[in-house]
């Protein structure tokens, strides 16, 4: 094939019907589609590759060509046609050999980690409106995403990396402590952000910080340094993964979580694993699949058994009531909520050598989870009156804090929704109405789908148990004129 790295051998050349049927759909000429990849080639710094119309025409006869142009040719036609237009849809690559499309079992490696963070976050921009990503994802559950799961406690090959040459980082690639620095708190601050505003606000900032970083992993940085930048990068695709969660994009949530649990592997960092691992635990309890949160739950107690702090410990003592109350296990719940407050109890606040992911774990989240754990064995237990005058006092509690606490705003708005439950639970729908107005004052500063969801489905319990009440029938009308139908993922 030509000197210019495009080209790739095909033993028995047949026509590529697929990139045939996409192109001739795109309405481009051949010189058109030429003058695309050539200028997108540019931009990737990909200045080798020439393409003109005849090297069109022979991909279109069956020449399959090299990378970077299936990867250019998927972006373009995404873009022509406003759908995931995936690199086998085009008859250049066999789908099994391109497990950043879907799937979770991925190879645990620095190189391959920080390869498919960055073709993953490169997508999410580039396709950068609500469920495209979506289209081209399937969520993983039970053993297919457990065992994968698992290969996180297996320690890394004890190969020793390589220090890069000195003369590779006095060009200029050296990352400077205050520009580490930066990115760290640049992180902070998105998690704050996303604190406050909900995830469907900020998700497109984040992945893209998210990209910056895998770009600078990609350069020759010092072995120090690239833990540094690791930990960044599974804090940050943590970040894109709970942000993508909190506005329903649940496929593109879990492969968020996958890739952060990798980084944080290169970067040694057990405790972080942990919590990626517990947000992960808490998407499969939301998607009705306890069990497999309680595995996730247990791999993170294991895995961080030794490092973890103990406001960390708490934390995923209270993940795993809530699996275990979603399973209908109240001497299990009640023993994970009491082991929950007792480690609790044993964090010093304002520890500094907490990390700032562990931050949001305060006394007003621990009510809030453990709360909703009884809400739930209620729910599972055939609306169990016994089991929601335990979650009374405690979700009470958790929405008393929440309250003072103007930084954690959607924490505010679920929990005043799971106490609008309770009510309904204990038969009370007028206290319901009020708590649920309430919280669809606070939704509407934040951009929230899951809080929008839950005050929906609170609004059609209570409408159809309660539809005569006056209180009922007001709540009905604010929340057809205030509620957005849908939060908007940028």
């Amino acid at each position: 094939m030509g000197g210019n790295g495009e080209g790739g051998s095909n033993a028995e050349k047949r026509p590529n019907e697929m990139l045939g049927s996409w192109f001739t759909r795109s309405g481009w000429s051949k010189g058109e589609l030429a003058r695309q990849v050539n200028r997108r080639a540019r931009q990737l710094g990909a200045n080798h590759i020439s393409t003109d119309t005849s090297r069109v025409r022979r991909w279109l006869d069956g020449e399959n060509p090299r990378e970077p142009i299936p990867r250019i040719l998927s972006e373009l036609f995404s873009e022509r046609f406003g759908c995931v237009v995936a690199v086998e849809d085009l008859g250049l690559r066999a789908p099994h050999q391109s497990p950043s499309v879907s799937g979770v079992d991925l190879p645990w490696t620095a190189p391959q980690t920080v390869a498919l963070i960055g073709e993953f976050s490169r997508s999410d921009l580039m396709l950068a409106r609500r469920g495209f990503l979506g289209t081209s994802l399937a969520l993983s559950a039970g053993p297919a995403l457990i065992e994968p799961m698992q290969r996180w406690l297996v320690p890394s090959p004890g190969a020793q990396r390589t220090e890069p040459d000195p003369a590779s980082l006095r060009r200029g690639n050296r990352l400077s402590q205050p520009e580490l620095d930066l990115l760290e708190s640049t992180t902070v601050m998105f998690r704050q952000w996303d604190a406050q505003c909900g995830g469907g606000l900020r998700r497109k900032a984040v992945v893209g910080q998210l990209h910056e970083v895998t770009d600078l992993l990609q350069e020759p940085q010092p072995e120090a340094t690239s833990k540094r930048l690791f930990k960044v990068a599974a804090e940050l695709a943590e970040l894109a993964g709970w942000m993508s969660y909190d506005v329903g994009l649940q496929p593109t949530a879990q492969k968020y979580f996958v890739l952060a649990l990798h980084a944080a592997k290169e970067a040694g960092d057990k405790p972080l694993g942990s919590y990626i691992l517990s947000s992960m635990s808490r998407q499969m309890i939301h998607l009705g699949r306890p069990d497999d949160a309680l595995e996730l739950i247990h791999l993170a107690q294991y895995g961080s058994r030794e490092s973890a702090g103990s406001r960390t410990q708490a934390m995923l003592y209270a993940m795993e009531a809530r699996a275990y109350a979603n399973m209908g296990q109240p001497g299990k719940v009640k023993r994970a909520v009491r082991m929950a407050e007792e480690s609790f109890s044993d964090a010093q606040e304002g520890d500094e050598n907490e990390p700032d992911w562990i931050g949001f774990f305060t006394e007003a989240e621990l009510n809030g989870e453990n709360a909703h754990s009884f809400r739930d064995l209620a729910y599972v237990a055939g609306r169990s009156p016994t089991y929601a005058a335990l979650a009374e006092p405690v979700m009470s509690r958790a929405v008393e804090l929440f309250a003072q606490d103007k930084d954690h705003q959607r924490s505010y708005a679920l929990n005043l929704i799971g106490m609008a439950t309770v009510h309904l639970l204990q038969k009370e729908p007028e206290q319901s109405a009020r708590l649920a107005g309430d919280a669809l004052g606070v939704a509407r500063s934040v951009r929230s789908e899951r809080v929008n969801t839950r005050i929906r489905k609170t609004v059609d319990t209570a409408v159809r148990e309660y539809g005569h009440l006056p209180e009922v029938v007001e709540l009905t009308e604010r929340l057809a004129v205030q509620l957005p139908e849908s939060a908007e993922a940028v």
